[in-house]
């Protein structure tokens, strides 16, 4: 197909498609898929070889927050039956953040509802932090707080957060279908003041809430240029209780149609199969491995995942190895970049590339070698599209790990 020839010729350059190319990923058809698998997998591994980065999320502060975003089980007014819980002591955030780095996570995402942080806030999450650090100097830490005020992201930096995540979730046009209480702007500022700080930008976007694929082009070349160092992309998890409860608009080949065209976009940068994995790819989340390198690992905020083990032993199965501690994440020529921003913000300048760089995370030393351009072996069969009826069989609550008695899955 000249579309995918011209595509993976891109990506292995490092050069972005254009518009029409992208949204011609999304428009491509089942008979198809494998054929588009195989294109941005070359794609995958030319920048990142075959190591597969493990993300794990310690949710700080559980639902009650005052925002109205349609898509979130922690919203104002929502009546999806979720853990509500108030600040993890920086103890207690430690310990969950030791499961998941047990379990060979090299990232730990601290993330709490609500609107943004207060000055207070910024305070508590600092000595979580130092808990975390404490028992392991190099895990890497991503802070996800809402929208940033003045001097918060410098904060948090000096303080030693890697990242910062704040997702732009969908189109500008059709924002204010999803949310009223906060802008699309406000979103971009955030990841702006982050960047601006010398925190690596990690900024995604949900798919799945009954937006066009034009929408979906659009945010994705609009993280692109934002400089976002990774990239998660979530799928709606219609949880009962919420406005998108109804909302069951993907099949596992639309989804892995989205992982490609965002890796066709990112050739060179982290993209990460983030919330909703297991409910929406199914049996079919090894192939999303050969379009993304970043998962998370375990238990999602308020939903929860397949067991550790089992994502451990997906990777494995699927010929994959998990990311070490040591390894940089971006290439070498996007690290180099984002630690000449990071060393600008320091000296009081603004930073304008990609953030620290290492994927959401520190950059430093190389990436490994190219991989071979094999194409991947694995077969996908074809999955009924869904009817729209409500599935909520295939949609676990969370109901185990930090904030709880029970341990979490890692």
């Amino acid at each position: 197909m000249d579309l995918l020839d011209t595509l993976t010729a891109k990506g292995l350059r490092g050069e972005v498609p254009t518009r029409e190319e992208a949204l011609a990923v999304l428009a491509t058809t089942d008979d198809e898929l494998l054929d588009v698998v195989a294109a941005a997998g070359k794609v995958r591994r030319r920048w990142f070889g075959r190591r597969v980065k493990l993300n794990y999320l310690v949710n700080l502060k559980s639902g009650l927050c005052p925002e109205d975003c349609n898509y979130c089980s922690q919203r104002l007014g929502s009546k999806a039956e979720i853990l509500k819980y108030t600040w993890l002591k920086p103890d207690q955030a430690a310990e969950a953040a030791r499961a998941g780095v047990a379990g060979g996570a090299k990232r730990v995402c601290l993330v709490a509802s609500g609107r943004g942080p207060t000055d207070r806030d910024i305070d508590r999450v600092t000595d979580t932090m130092a808990a975390i650090q404490e028992a392991d100097p190099e895990v890497e830490i991503c802070v996800c707080l809402g929208l940033l005020s003045d001097n918060q992201a410098e904060r948090l930096k000096a303080a030693g957060a890697d990242a910062y995540n704040h997702n732009l979730n969908t189109s500008e046009n059709t924002y204010g279908d999803i949310t009223t209480t906060h802008t699309y702007a406000d979103r971009v500022d955030t990841v702006k003041k982050a960047h601006g700080a010398g925190l690596s930008a990690c900024s995604g976007l949900i798919a799945g809430m009954g937006e066009s694929d034009e929408d979906l082009v659009d945010v994705v070349f609009a993280l692109r240029e934002l400089g976002s160092d990774s990239v998660p992309v979530n799928f709606l998890i219609p949880f009962e209780g919420t406005p998108l409860a109804k909302e069951w608009n993907l099949t596992p080949q639309r989804c892995l149609r989205i992982l490609a065209m965002v890796r066709f976009v990112n050739p060179d940068t982290e993209v990460r199969i983030a919330g909703g994995r297991e409910v929406h790819l199914r049996s079919m989340q090894p192939l999303g491995l050969h379009l993304a390198n970043s998962i998370f690992l375990g238990d999602y905020l308020t939903s929860e995942g397949q067991a550790g083990q089992t994502d451990l032993d997906m990777i494995k199965d699927a010929g994959f190895e998990v990311e070490g501690a040591g390894e940089a994440t971006l290439p070498r020529h996007r690290a180099d970049v984002a630690a000449a921003s990071s060393a600008a913000s320091a000296c009081g300048t603004a930073a304008s590339a990609c953030g620290s760089g290492g994927g959401c995370g520190p950059c430093g030393g190389h990436a490994h070698a190219p991989a071979s351009e094999d194409t991947p072996a694995s077969a996908a069969e074809d999955t009924d599209a869904s009817d729209g009826e409500l599935r909520s069989d295939l949609v676990k609550v969370r109901l185990r790990g930090a904030g709880t008695e029970l341990a979490p899955n890692a």
